[in-house]
């Protein structure tokens, strides 16, 4: 069962602003050094693991109604005002683009003696792979003389917190000095905490602390008459604080050694663990979630509590997870923290960063004295998005699709998009170009869309290709994803706002075709295409990679190519650089003849993998149908041959993303709602997030959003709604509504909301369109046009 109730409170809450709000940068802070000074350690390894603190107290005369302050920090931060959590972050970013906050902390300060203090934790070796790093840093700059009081300098004073150690995650299996699971684990370490030796941040008095240590001034990226050589390079974070709420346990699956008492862990009711008893408590969220745990408890000296924290319990092969409702004879493998309990009446514990959960162990070891569990409590977090897309009318099985669609996209969005918040936390491009059509079509926020564009976009290499995720610190190249990358800034250019923004990026779709272009043969064909070539995860396919022929010739990677000279092509074309739109028609021309030639097979009225004829997929066929290579006369038979699937490797959950697109451009789009077997096979074995791919009883990970493309196809496809032309100026709207009589809903766009109803009983439409915007509506060959305002349709 799936909370409904407590998932919607989870997604409504995390809308409610942050008390922070975000402050305008004046020109000075952009452009010239900064009076603040990086602080660090005053002593040690400023590079190593370590957790610390920096704390300066000011006094205020009077209340104040603004008090804004930039802030970042390296790795990164949690800012405590008077006792109170007022920010986290910063925002993941490289040296040369490190982000930093924008805050007011006014609604946290008083009249009288204010404290701050700040919570400073380097991963060292230790980190995620997305973290990058110079050393252990702090800066604060105050945007006004008043806030100017608290810029970092030598009068803010330091204190290492040494009851931290980092509890490694092995990837290849348990080992006695590490926690181990099966699987591509890169998202950071847990946390071994002596409870006796811990610093409170919300009761730290830093007037006994020693000072802290000058590093550098803080320069902006963009600073003016100067060769800085500070190594952080700063800049605003495109993006808000993230959203925070409560949440609690919903129940205890299974206990041993102790005995829960009613009503535990959904209310703060006392768990007392007995002196010298080994107890284990398997807790469960009933979804899963990004939450801050906050374990609170008294007294266990000498004793010890393990948190053990699992999207879902595994067989005895600790490989296999089946139905993730079911704990009967499974273990549970993961992320561990792990406490050291001192015997004080009030010890409180939440994790350095955020846990990724559905289940979670806690197995307690208590000496001489009883350990009692108070409270176990939780924060949830996650970018701040608000969902404006909705259906009416639906069938109550398709609202639970969009529904854990809309989680699993939640989950997968901090700082960054993630592919999985539980393993990886790293932004792929082939990934995200999903996740931002979800965000799009749902929420209308561009923020996070153009903040993963960037990233992208400085991630490229010398050479012209971009990295496959970013950011990262540790170098990866999946080619094909800097064709996606291209077809994302595309995405952006029809169904986002900012025409500006895609100018900017565009020298870099240009670089990235340039790199290809260096490895096309003379009839366009790529050759020996370098790096990892991923395109799906097929079983027949060693790491991902699709058939080749002898020179490293695929029409996958050809295909990819094409389209992403067609996505160049209109770029330039809106933006009016007619000599690179023409360019890139004429290689796509060149490219599409040789496909055409080499890889079509007439007899079998298929689109082959390799020059060769030797293997045949969903994907080639998919590609083609959308590069346009496929006529009139052969598309219902390669339509056909698609939806069976036979003799074809399969497109896995997230490539049919493109299939059902290319299936809708076959004219078959009145079948959508009964493509989706993959999506009712994850809810059939008790999943709330979409798994990372087919093999759902298997899958590494619980929670890819690039899985959660029902929650675009579902408004794009069934209800029809589409952009006709860049940022979305006109509207183009087709329902293929299949068996459906009635249904509407409703999805943001950048002028306001699109809304659409339709009751084929009744043989009419109503669409609503913002103020401004027209469009038109295509019912079985009849084309309406459509105005800004209310229009009826009939049908």
């Amino acid at each position: 069962m799936r909370p409904t109730c407590l998932c919607c409170f989870l997604l409504l809450a995390l809308l409610i602003p942050h008390r922070a709000t975000a402050q305008k940068v004046a020109p000075e802070f952009l452009q010239q050094p900064w009076p603040a000074a990086w602080i660090t350690q005053p002593t040690g390894d400023a590079e190593a693991y370590g957790v610390h603190y920096f704390g300066k107290r000011i006094e205020l005369a009077a209340a104040v109604d603004s008090f804004p302050v930039f802030l970042s920090a390296d790795n990164q931060y949690a800012l405590f005002v008077n006792g109170e959590l007022a920010a986290r972050g910063p925002a993941k970013g490289d040296l040369d683009h490190w982000n930093y906050d924008r805050l007011d902390l006014a609604p946290f300060l008083q009249p009288g003696t204010n404290t701050l203090v700040a919570r400073v934790w380097n991963a060292g070796d230790y980190r995620q792979e997305a973290q990058i790093t110079y050393m252990t840093g702090l800066i604060v700059q105050g945007a006004t003389p008043q806030s100017a009081r608290v810029n970092t300098d030598t009068s803010w004073a330091y204190l290492q917190d040494d009851s931290f150690r980092p509890v490694p995650v092995s990837v290849y299996g348990p080992r006695p000095d590490m926690i181990g699971m099966y699987g591509y684990y890169v998202a950071g370490p847990g946390d071994w905490v002596e409870m006796a030796r811990r610093v409170d941040p919300r009761t730290a008095d830093p007037t006994s602390w020693v000072p802290a240590r000058v590093v550098s001034y803080g320069v902006p990226r963009n600073s003016v008459g100067m060769d800085a050589r500070e190594p952080w390079r700063l800049q605003p974070s495109l993006l808000p604080q993230m959203g925070r709420t409560a949440e609690r346990f919903a129940a205890v699956r299974r206990a041993s050694g102790v005995t829960p008492p009613a009503g535990f862990p959904a209310r703060p009711v006392p768990l007392v663990v007995p002196p010298r008893t080994t107890a284990t408590l398997l807790l469960d969220q009933s979804y899963l979630t990004n939450a801050y745990p906050t374990f609170t408890f008294r007294g266990g000296a000498g004793g010890r509590v393990v948190l053990t924290y699992a999207e879902a319990l595994y067989e005895e092969d600790l490989r296999t997870k089946n139905n993730r409702n079911d704990i009967d004879g499974k273990v549970i493998l993961g992320r561990q923290d792990s406490l050291f309990t001192d015997g004080s009446p009030r010890q409180v514990f939440t994790p350095l960063s955020y846990r990724t959960y559905r289940y979670v162990e806690v197995a307690i070891r208590t000496a001489d004295d009883p350990l009692v569990i108070e409270d176990i409590t939780a924060e949830a977090v996650g970018y701040p998005f608000e969902r404006r897309a909705r259906l009416t009318g639906a069938d109550p099985a398709v609202e639970a699709l969009l529904d854990v669609g809309w989680r699993t996209a939640r989950l997968c969005a901090m700082d960054t998009y993630m592919d999985c918040p539980y393993w990886e936390q790293l932004q792929y491009i082939g990934d995200t170009r999903i996740q931002a059509m979800v965000t799009l079509y749902n929420t209308g926020d561009d923020r996070l869309v153009k903040n993963a564009l960037n990233l992208m976009h400085q991630s490229r290499q010398p050479e012209g290709v971009t990295l496959s995720r970013y950011p990262t610190n540790i170098k990866q190249i999946i080619a094909p994803f800097s064709l996606w990358y291209v077809g994302m800034l595309r995405d952006y250019m029809m169904y986002g706002a900012d025409r500006e923004f895609v100018q900017e990026q565009l020298f870099g779709a240009r670089q990235v075709m340039d790199y290809f272009a260096g490895f096309q043969a003379a009839d366009g064909s790529l050759v020996n295409l370098p790096n990892w070539s991923f395109t799906d995860w097929v079983e027949e396919w060693p790491r991902g990679i699709p058939p080749m022929g002898p020179r490293g010739q695929s029409a996958i990677l050809d295909l990819q190519l094409l389209l992403a000279y067609q996505n160049a092509e209109a770029l330039e074309r809106e933006l009016g650089m007619a000599a690179f739109a023409e360019q890139y028609r004429n290689r796509a021309e060149q490219l599409a003849t040789t496909i055409q030639a080499k890889y079509w097979n007439a007899g079998r009225g298929l689109y082959a993998d390799t020059p060769e004829h030797d293997t045949y997929s969903q994907h080639a066929n998919t590609l083609a149908i959308l590069a346009g290579l496929v006529g009139e006369e052969e598309m219902p038979r390669l339509a056909d041959r698609l939806l069976t699937g036979e003799g074809l490797s399969p497109a896995s959950i997230y490539f049919r993303y493109y299939l059902h697109r290319a299936l809708v451009r076959a004219g078959r789009g009145d079948d959508y709602l009964s493509w989706l077997d993959v999506w009712r096979t994850n809810l059939d074995l008790g999943l709330t997030t979409w798994a990372e791919d087919s093999n759902v009883a298997g899958a590494r990970s619980d929670c890819h959003a690039w899985g959660s493309s029902p929650n675009v196809e579902l408004y794009r496809t069934v209800l029809g709604i589409d952009s006709a032309s860049p940022h979305f100026r006109t509207v183009r709207i087709e329902p293929h509504l299949g068996a459906l009589r009635k249904i509407g809903g409703e999805m943001p766009h950048p002028a306001g909301t699109i809304a659409v109803d339709y009751d084929l009983d009744a043989g009419r439409a109503t669409v609503t369109l913002p103020e401004g915007v027209t469009g038109e509506f295509i019912w079985e060959g009849t084309t309406t046009p459509l105005s800004g305002g209310t229009n009826a349709v009939a049908l």
